[in-house]
């Protein structure tokens, strides 16, 4: 029985018309049926549509020698095209390293730069492909290289990518039209590049079988044919799948190689990596997402090292847990110089029950911080104060009864209860009311015609101070179906 192979994917990645596929098919020996833009929609616009894969072997490198003799490099060739970021995400996220491909005569450009940020997301080593150098004046050939290198690298040094190699290579002469007889340039390079870079990613062979489906097609007298990537887990022959989307069981009847990839968490700021949504904590609720890192000094006060979302779909998908979700703005103007990619974080819970809003969601503890505010209007005694203006003539005061408030002026107290029937209410302050707030609050207004003629006798009237403001601060949970309020 033949050893098997270690395997190693590499993801080619860039923007449209980059020669992403031409590189795939200049180092490749094996192709599979979809490589190469071999589907006749991919022939008739002239861009690539899905995912290709192939395929090469080379001697183990050095570091990896405890792994065999050689290794197979499995190239995830992808889309450039705007319109296509959800294959693109797709392909990205069963990589192992990233080729990011870049047309020389033209620099960095919208979709690579949306790789880069699917590659930062997704994958953790890298390699930049510095492609078409043959179409470089012979005389500033060198000098072009080593100016776009250099601005590259300037780019890269603000992200996880510092210090990435970069290799030259012309992967078809003389452009689309040229000779297939034409020997590409840098291949050689180029592959010593990855064997130094190749590494031993992590494979989990425990737990479910997860299988993310590339292609599905029939043979005659062979059945359905599905092929993929295994996430996770192991299947054998014999065994059962079960296909969640058709809601179906079926028996697998034959398995042939098939590769194994990694998972890679984000960098969320935390020291520690969460594993699980913590039902016993409280989490402040956010309108959107906060963006920006943070950093030394006050402004870090304002940015939470994790931010969490909880994402509601349509329809249902299949996902595991500690898979990385991207939100993308596929509204957006694809012609436009932005980049569309708009979070992403790790699933930590999926939900599988239709009523999670009545059952599962009321437990989530997710809060918003309240604020009201009335005025004290009236002493009636030390400990007592009449207020006004926090409540509507109809409101139900009992929820409010025991709640703490403050005094603008200093105090704390806890309001008791209503008072008349227009809103007004009672606060009770258990360690008495400051002299000079008792004495503001005690004072009867004068009449305007004594205050006219105090004026006219020359006495000084004192200018009426600010109202003494009642504040109420409290937290109400969002998913509480009584909305209730809290207070610590």
């Amino acid at each position: 029985m033949a050893a098997p192979v270690f395997n190693f994917n590499v993801g080619v990645l860039g923007h449209i018309d980059s020669g992403k596929t031409s590189l795939a098919k200049a180092l490749s020996t094996v192709a599979s049926t979809a490589c190469f833009d071999k589907n006749p929609q991919s022939k008739e616009r002239g861009i690539t549509l899905d995912l290709g894969f192939s395929s090469f072997v080379v001697p183990m490198p050095d570091q990896l020698k405890t792994a065999g003799s050689e290794m197979q490099i499995t190239l995830v060739d992808c889309p450039g095209h705007a319109s296509l970021i959800k294959t693109i995400i797709g392909g990205a996220q069963i990589i192992d390293l990233m080729m990011l491909v870049i047309d020389i005569t033209k620099g960095m450009q919208t979709q690579t730069a949306e790789c880069l940020v699917i590659g930062e997301i997704l994958c953790d080593h890298m390699i930049v492909i510095l492609n078409k150098t043959d179409l470089l004046p012979s005389g500033k050939k060198q000098q072009s290289i080593e100016k776009i290198t250099k601005k590259i690298q300037n780019t890269l040094r603000a992200m996880s990518f510092e210090n990435v190699p970069v290799v030259s290579v012309a992967a078809r002469p003389g452009g689309a039209d040229a000779l297939d007889s034409e020997t590409a340039e840098g291949i050689g390079e180029l592959i010593e590049t990855l064997r130094r870079h190749a590494y031993m990613p992590c494979r989990d062979s425990a737990g479910d079988f997860v299988f993310a489906v590339d292609h599905c097609f029939s043979i005659r007298g062979q059945g359905t044919i599905i092929t993929g990537t295994v996430l996770h887990g192991c299947v054998s022959v014999n065994g059962s799948i079960e296909i969640p989307a058709l809601q179906e069981t079926r028996k697998v009847n034959a398995a042939v190689f098939v590769t194994f990839i990694a998972f890679f968490s984000t960098k969320d700021g935390s020291t520690e990596k969460l594993s699980a949504v913590d039902f016993s904590q409280d989490y402040l609720h956010q309108d959107e997402l906060i963006d920006g890192k943070p950093t030394q000094g006050e402004d870090a006060l304002s940015i939470p090292a994790v931010q969490f979302a909880l994402l509601e779909f349509e329809h249902p998908v299949t996902c595991v847990k500690d898979s990385i979700v991207i939100g993308s703005r596929l509204d957006a103007d694809i012609h436009l110089n932005t980049c569309r990619l708009a979070f992403y974080g790790r699933i930590l819970k999926a939900i599988s029950t239709k009523n999670y809003a009545e059952t599962l969601l009321p437990s989530l503890k997710v809060y918003k911080n309240k604020t009201r505010e009335g005025i004290a209007e009236r002493a009636q005694d030390e400990f007592t104060v009449i207020s006004r203006s926090l409540f509507k003539k109809e409101s139900n005061l009992e929820g409010f009864v025991g709640l703490k408030v403050v005094l603008s002026s200093g105090e704390e107290g806890v309001i008791e209860g209503g008072f008349g029937q227009s809103g007004k209410f009672k606060v009770r302050v258990s360690n008495g009311l400051k002299p000079e707030t008792l004495a503001q609050l005690s004072v009867k207004k004068r009449s305007k015609s004594k205050a006219a003629e105090a004026a006219k006798d020359d006495v000084d009237v004192s200018v009426e101070k600010q109202p003494i403001a009642i504040i109420l601060s409290f937290k109400r949970y969002v998913y509480d179906p009584h909305k209730k309020m809290m207070q610590n």
